[in-house]
């Protein structure tokens, strides 16, 4: 297949370098020219613009940060939307809001070119060992177009619903995920606190009813206080502002989400953004009342 690819970061270079090795002709733009040297060495072909990767692909992927930049990739001057030909197909794999998805989708279908929305889990690790989770919205005609694209870079697909829903689950996977990094750097600051090592702790919780890919990753970081980025903690804060106003918007509570999210604040206004997410940790020592033996 033709395939262009925008947003080779972390995730989405290795994510296009799946498809080529797959066999597909892939297209790429990128904002810094040096992002695209390793796939260009590997047969991709650089174009000059966004609508001139819509212009030489079947389906376009994107993998960028929020929802503004995905919006400006697809309709801002030299965007997507010149580019591509009626029956075209966006696919964004990008963390975006719901709203920002369903918008996008009815702005395209108005020149005849097609949207899905398919946020991953798994990280730069599944994203370089193609074992990425893939939760996509859109029409579920379009599951046959999109085998061969996502086939070669997730271990699991599941198609959520109409457009959007796969932006809700993604919404919903955040949801877990960060809460379960605040309660094991709670775990991890209680066992300090009771002179026990964390290490000790987390190791016999990994084999209890408690034991979860959480703590296995993100305890370890905390253990050996190894918080350089894994997962910028400013993605998960991004994250969670998206979630959080969604469920503003439904009118939902979410009590310990909201709790979370207020880590999450502390933790960027201590500047730690892009140090790991394990560093939900040294909020909570950065907030614990001065020794008295001191």
């Amino acid at each position: 297949m033709k395939i262009g690819f925008i947003g080779l970061g972390a995730m989405g270079a290795p994510m296009a370098g799946h498809l080529l090795r797959a066999g597909h002709a892939v297209s790429v733009w990128s904002r810094r020219a040096a992002s695209a040297d390793s796939l260009l060495a590997m047969g991709a072909t650089r174009c000059a613009s966004p609508a001139e990767v819509a212009a030489a692909s079947e389906i376009v992927c994107t993998n960028v940060t929020g929802s503004a930049d995905v919006e400006e990739l697809a309709f801002g001057p030299q965007g997507l939307a010149q580019g591509f030909a009626a029956g075209g197909l966006h696919v964004d794999f990008s963390t975006i809001a719901p709203s920002a998805a369903r918008r996008i989708a009815a702005r395209h279908a108005e020149r005849g070119v097609g949207f899905v929305d398919a946020p991953v889990s798994g990280g730069s690790v599944g994203a370089r060992a193609a074992t990425l989770a893939i939760m996509w919205g859109g029409e579920p005609a379009l599951a046959t177009r999109l085998q061969p694209v996502f086939e070669v870079l997730g271990k699991t697909v599941v198609h959520v619903g109409p457009t959007g829903a796969g932006q809700v689950a993604k919404a919903c996977n955040q949801m877990v995920m960060v809460a379960a990094i605040e309660a094991a750097a709670e775990a991890a600051r209680l066992a300090a606190a009771s002179g026990i090592d964390f290490a000790k702790v987390r190791a016999a919780m990994l084999h209890g009813s408690a034991g979860s890919r959480v703590l296995e990753v993100f305890g370890e970081r905390m253990a050996t206080r190894e918080f350089a980025a894994g997962v910028e903690a400013r993605l998960h804060h991004k994250d969670y502002a998206l979630l959080l106003d969604e469920a503003t918007r439904l009118g939902v509570s979410l009590p310990v989400s909201a709790v979370v999210g207020q880590q999450l604040n502390a933790l960027m206004a201590m500047g730690w953004g892009r140090d790991d997410t394990s560093s939900l940790l040294r909020v909570l020592e950065a907030g614990d009342p001065p020794d008295p033996a001191q």
